[in-house]
């Protein structure tokens, strides 16, 4: 047999030699959609977000310790700060931040005082109270909204509490529901601070309330009401909700259940308004009697040239002309017609008090705290004298400035000034820059000098 060259059996290849198959080349990726372009853009602002929100978070906690205020400062020391008091923004074992350096954040953040002072709390209680929780966000594992939050929920907390929570959130902040964050955050209380716990659930029952949201009422002329009662109130309320909507549908009112439950409630209120009563003083044993009558004031503005809308004064929202038609077509309602306020009018008085006409021009002019970003209504402020009285300001609507009261003390100490271009425009000098605020809102100037008007 002729093997010719042919190998008698297999040797074995090279060690470390590998036998490859051929590989065909691979084909090019398909190209990317607008879509998927846009998707990966987004996860990049995401992304961007999220480390400047850190970033933001870190440097406020460093910005508070600059601006810690001892608790145990004397009353000479107090004077010397210009009354600037120390804040218990954060839970106990937090340090107090001054009043006046949070004002003066709270315009760099374009924050309200309230809100500001709330934000800020958020981050000293977070960074001081909360350690594990506070590196876990610096980390990026928990979000920084969602850290904050559940800081807000412990500033109430003793030190052992707050240390509770942080310890059981420590690895499964991330992933927990926010009824489970507030169940252990109870949990904390009680096992913790029993007397708190207490406490709270008399508070609780003592801040019962009832809002009828008047204050965001708008063109539709609905108010959405909510409340926080007794349970056996809430019972007997609801009760009486159901007997008058269900009475309505049987004498023909063809609503919806839910339209005619709100009749029934607006019905309850307006028969109470009526009732003759005769009260009965327990010290003198006098007897007076109220007075009948629905008293209830509904401000209304409606031009006799412009019949398109018309504006709710109690809420200062739009309103719809058919919906003040239906108000006044109510039995028994009084209208009282008053005159147009004139706005740029100046009519000063030689007091330092502020006559309600006055007041009335300013608040309507100025519908809130003219400190930059501030949203404190005007009704709840006070009426500063931009140039002061004592040196020589008039009182006069073209001198008189809604101030809040925490802003007023603000200006009062010297920490912030500000003056009128012209009414209702305020230019103001803060430490952190200048800004412009007017009715259109508040804007940061570039330059020391006001623009011209």
């Amino acid at each position: 047999m002729d093997l010719g060259t042919a190998p008698l059996f297999d040797l074995p290849a090279p060690l470390g030699a590998v036998a490859v198959e051929p590989v065909a080349p691979e084909a090019e990726p398909a190209p990317l959609t607008r879509s998927q372009v846009l998707l990966a853009e987004i996860r990049q602002d995401e992304q961007v977000i999220r480390d400047r929100e850190i970033a933001k978070v870190r440097h406020i906690a460093e910005w508070a310790l600059e601006h810690v205020v001892d608790d145990e400062a004397d009353a000479a020391t107090l004077t010397e700060r210009g009354l600037d008091t120390g804040l218990p923004l954060a839970g106990p074992g937090a340090p107090l931040i001054s009043d006046f350096a949070v004002m003066e954040l709270n315009a760099v953040l374009g924050r309200s005082l309230d809100s500001g002072r709330n934000y800020v709390g958020q981050v000293v209680e977070l960074s001081h109270r909360l350690p594990q929780l506070w590196q876990r966000t610096l980390d990026g594992q928990v979000p920084v909204w969602k850290a904050l939050r559940i800081a807000d929920l412990t500033r109430s907390l003793c030190e052992d509490a707050a240390a509770y929570v942080d310890r059981q959130l420590a690895i499964s902040a991330q992933g927990c529901t926010w009824p489970q964050i507030d169940r252990l955050v109870e949990e904390a209380l009680v096992r913790f601070d029993p007397e708190a716990a207490k406490e709270r659930r008399k508070a609780a029952q003592e801040h019962r309330h009832v809002d009828t949201g008047l204050d965001a009422a708008g063109f539709n002329g609905t108010a959405n009401v909510s409340a926080t009662l007794d349970a056996a109130d809430a019972l007997d309320l609801e009760n009486a909700i159901s007997r008058r909507a269900k009475l309505l549908g049987q004498l023909g009112d063809e609503d919806n259940l839910d339209v005619r439950r709100s009749k029934a409630l607006g019905e309850i209120a307006r028969e109470d308004l009526t009732l003759d009563l005769h009260v009965v003083d327990p010290e003198t044993g006098e007897i007076t009697r109220t007075v009948p009558g629905r008293k209830t004031e509904l401000v209304l503005h409606l031009s006799a040239g412009d019949m398109t809308v018309g504006r709710f004064g109690n809420t200062r929202t739009p309103i719809s002309p058919e919906q003040i038609k239906d108000w006044l077509n109510i039995s028994g309602t009084t209208v009282l017609v008053r005159p147009v306020v004139d706005l740029a009018g100046h009519q000063p008085v030689d007091s330092y008090e502020t006559p309600d006409r006055i007041r009335r021009q300013v608040t309507e002019r100025d519908h809130h705290c003219v400190f930059p970003h501030c949203t404190k209504p005007a009704a709840r402020c006070d009426l500063d004298h931009v140039e002061p009285h004592v040196d020589g300001g008039t009182t006069c609507p073209c001198n008189l400035a809604p101030l809040c009261r925490g802003h007023h003390r603000m200006k009062t100490a010297g920490r912030a000034a500000y003056r009128v271009l012209h009414p209702g425009t305020y230019h103001w000098t803060l430490e952190s820059g200048t800004y412009l605020v007017d009715p259109t809102g508040t804007h940061r100037l570039t330059g020391t000098s006001p623009p011209d008007h």
